[in-house]
């Protein structure tokens, strides 16, 4: 938990220091003449955000979880959210969703189905705007050295998407596979037993997710459509508050980029290499100073508010139990089962 503490503490330290070392006396002069209004539109946005994200749930639960409405799947998002968000790698976000699900009569391999398939619907979702960023690219000539940026991700998630099928396609070859595994380092038969128990539960409860009516998860995509477009629309308005004009493409994948680069450092947030990346690719379009301070509004917006909304949210749906168990990374789903 200590050590977790620390890494959080890094990580916000990461988002102020690394603006203001770049952005130097000109950052605070750029910061004041922010519009007030737009600051609490991109607020609003975030809100939307969540809002959108609890649809999805909703959706791809399809009636499973007893008293689940809209409310109480909105604050399911912003809990998990926060936990992302203050957990290295955001370990704690599925983690804090088993939990809470699991209290609505859902059992946690369930759960565990309904967030990877949620996840399946995003990264689709990523590759197709990176694909579709490409095309733009190449259509308007906008910078064709910015090619590689686009063709490292897209070839990631290709290879991704492609062994998440081939492991669906072949899963009874995969979940041997695992069982052989598992004997093989000598794990006591009677965890064995019940790590298997667990996967088959959850290929059935991922089969069910996958099953379900066309039109759903249809719009569950369209829902996350929706979702990140809001969500990664906030650097652009942020350069527009700023007195400067950003393609909106740019932007997108400027967030796209420095998110996953982001993950690389394994601090909460993934503070330090998002900023340093988005630095890299905003600077010298914007200039340091203004880079600096789209920076530190984009990302107070996208991760401090994200932990100040969501942490009274968090404990009172999961309570302090929880939250020393995620900051302690207890992944295990016994101590789920402990908790309901």
């Amino acid at each position: 938990m200590t050590r977790t503490l620390w890494l959080l503490g890094a990580g916000l330290l990461a988002i102020l220091l690394v603006p203001l070392f770049l952005g130097g006396s000109g950052l605070f002069a750029q910061l004041q003449d922010f519009p007030l209004t737009l600051l609490l539109t991109m607020l609003g946005m975030i809100v939307v955000c969540w809002n959108l994200n609890a649809l999805k749930l909703r959706i791809l639960l399809k009636g499973r979880a007893t008293d689940f409405g809209h409310m109480r799947a909105f604050g399911v998002v912003m809990a998990s959210e926060f936990a992302i968000c203050a957990t290295p790698g955001g370990t704690g976000g599925p983690l804090t969703l088993i939990s809470l699900l699991t209290r609505h009569g859902l059992r946690p391999a369930q759960t565990t189905a309904v967030f990877a398939v949620d996840q399946l619907i995003d990264l689709l979702f990523f590759l197709s705007s990176l694909i579709a960023l490409s095309i733009y690219i190449l259509i308007k000539a906008v910078d064709l050295q910015v090619g590689w940026l686009l063709g490292v991700p897209i070839l990631l998630l290709t290879v991704g998407l492609s062994l998440l099928f081939l492991i669906a396609r072949y899963h009874d070859r995969a979940i041997r596979f695992v069982a052989q595994c598992l004997v093989r380092f000598r794990i006591k038969p009677e965890r064995r037993q019940r790590l298997n128990r667990r996967l088959l539960i959850f290929r059935d409860s991922l089969r069910e997710t996958l099953k379900m009516p066309r039109m759903l998860l249809i719009s569950a995509f369209v829902v996350s459509v929706a979702h990140w477009l809001v969500r990664y629309s906030i650097l652009y308005f942020t350069v527009i508050g700023l007195g400067k004009h950003l393609d909106w493409t740019w932007t997108f994948l400027v967030q796209m980029l420095s998110m996953a680069a982001g993950q690389l450092t394994l601090l909460p947030g993934g503070a330090g290499g998002t900023e340093l990346s988005s630095s890299a690719l905003l600077a010298p379009i914007l200039g340091q100073s203004t880079t600096a301070a789209a920076i530190l509004i984009w990302r107070g917006i996208t991760y401090y508010f994200y932990l100040i909304a969501g942490a009274p949210i968090f404990l009172m749906l999961a309570g302090r139990p929880l939250l020393k168990r995620i900051l302690r990374g207890k992944t295990s789903k016994d101590d789920f089962q402990e908790l309901n």
